[in-house]
């Protein structure tokens, strides 16, 4: 029996095989087309149908961030991975940290001041017949991403509110077989390249502590989540020391 490509197999984390991943590549019929369009494929599904938001935990196996049905770089990450590996894509993830500086607005003042100075990050690589391409740009679904280019429309540099970039107006974020990015600029670390997510957070973990981990599960990233809401809205905070959005729906910019 031939051994399993190590970035073509199946883990706890990337479990493609499990009902809600296998049902949602057959009835997508995405394993009709050809490799490019497979990667598009699940590469926009994530980007779009999965919103920005924040998990339980970065550890979590895919088809748990798929029912979610929203996630961050990791999480989402994790699920990309899986569905390009049901779709016969060889892939790895590329692991990081960021400053935490590009979190800002969405996580709440109050608890900024105690979050790590660097958090985890990671990113999918995708094996296409020119090489390896790197996809970053699927973590800020498109009317969140939206949402900021019109409040900030008169700047292109941004490392806040969930965003890291040099080109705000037009950001690499569109499958077209070359890297795409949203969060490159906040990068801190560079970890290296991994075969699985598992690998990953065996060697990696965000050290937020006992407490502040159970406070992260269970209170600050619902916090979080609601303000990732309200900015998808066009309601963003006002950060004291930061440049401001241009608020035109004044008196609705209030985000909890």
């Amino acid at each position: 029996m031939p051994a399993i490509d190590p970035l073509l197999k199946a883990t706890r984390l990337l479990d493609f095989e499990a009902a809600p991943i296998a049902d949602l590549v057959a009835d997508r019929g995405w394993r009709a087309h050809g490799e490019h369009d497979r990667i598009g494929a699940a590469y926009d599904f994530v980007r779009n149908e999965i919103a920005f938001g924040y998990n339980r935990s970065d550890d979590i196996p895919a088809p748990e961030v798929l029912v979610d049905g929203y996630g961050q770089c990791n999480t989402k990450g994790t699920l990309l991975m899986a569905l390009l590996r049901a779709l016969g894509v060889r892939c790895r993830l590329h692991g990081f940290t960021i400053h935490k500086a590009l979190q800002r607005g969405v996580v709440p003042e109050v608890v900024y001041p105690v979050a790590p100075n660097e958090i985890l990050h990671s990113w999918v690589e995708v094996e296409t017949e020119s090489g390896w391409v790197n996809l970053e740009g699927f973590i800020l679904d498109a009317p969140f991403l939206a949402s900021l280019q019109r409040e900030f429309s008169e700047t292109e540099s941004l490392c806040g509110y969930g965003a890291g970039t040099g080109c705000l107006s037009a950001p690499p974020v569109e499958w077209t077989g070359r890297d795409t990015y949203i969060q490159k600029t906040g990068i801190a670390n560079d970890f290296g390249t991994f075969d699985t997510p598992d690998d990953f957070y065996l060697k990696h973990r965000q050290n937020f502590g006992i407490l502040r981990d159970w406070l992260y599960r269970h209170l600050i990233r619902h916090w979080m989540n609601r303000r990732v809401r309200a900015i998808r809205r066009g309601h963003l905070p006002r950060l004291p020391g930061f440049a401001q959005p241009n608020h035109r729906h004044e008196g609705t910019n209030r985000a909890a």
